[in-house]
């Protein structure tokens, strides 16, 4: 696991290595959506003083990627239907250029990539539905758009994208957690692709546009869902 003992090496900053380790297990949902973060456990699991453990807190809210209460504890980030909303909206402005540039610029190598994670995230679809299986069609979710973006030759377009993608994997991890079907990105990729393949900005940036929001409606849909269960439980 991520948060194993002696995962920190000594060789490099305490505190860089302490921000990776919890940075990626928000985002591998180790370290779920609304979690607390308590810095004495945290120091002990990745055996370090609670200082290291105090600075990669402190990056990762500047991040968004966790979130300082009122009483100053922290926890794991957890966003509204609003914050979707708005992180979708981007995301569809975004891409719509990313896919737009992918048709001109896309080598043979990055279509041969793209039709790989096609036929990885078919069989993942195909198998049985597990938490592992979920989360590895996440990340084929996530390696699929960034593939898109990069195939664009746009590096500042790659890392505004790395920005919103990063929220965007806390969301879908907040979603998929009850109900795994709302990530459905099969058939909505593969239109994606053979888009972007023939080399149709037009029908590439519709078909960008109808995934997103297709996602949009299903994650939404879900989060309304969790909202009214915990209204119903209280």
């Amino acid at each position: 696991m991520t948060l194993s003992p002696h995962t920190l090496q000594r060789r490099h900053s305490l505190q860089v290595q302490a921000y990776q380790a919890l940075r990626t297990a928000i985002l591998s949902g180790e370290l779920e959506p609304g979690q607390r973060l308590v810095e004495t456990q945290l120091a002990e699991k990745l055996q370090v003083s609670r200082t290291p453990i105090r600075e990669a807190i402190r990056l990762l809210q500047q991040e968004n990627l966790v979130n300082l209460e009122p009483s100053g504890g922290v926890r794991v980030a957890t966003f509204s239907c609003a914050d979707a909303i708005q992180l979708y909206d981007c995301r569809i402005s975004l891409e719509q250029l990313s896919v737009a540039d992918a048709c001109l610029h896309a080598t043979e190598t990055q279509f041969q990539q793209m039709e790989m994670m096609l036929e990885q995230a078919e069989r993942l679809v195909a198998a049985k539905p597990t938490r592992l299986n979920c989360f590895r069609q996440l990340d084929l979710d996530y390696r699929f758009h960034r593939l898109l973006a990069q195939s664009s030759g746009n590096p500042w377009l790659v890392l505004l994208l790395d920005q919103v993608f990063d929220k965007m994997q806390l969301l879908r991890i907040q979603t998929t957690k009850n109900n795994p079907l709302v990530l459905d990105i099969r058939m909505e990729h593969r239109a994606i692709y053979d888009a972007v393949r023939s080399r149709n900005p037009q029908t590439a940036k519709e078909a960008i546009t109808s995934h997103l929001s297709a996602s949009k409606e299903r994650v939404i849909r879900e989060m309304e869902q969790i909202q009214l269960e915990s209204k119903v439980g209280q």
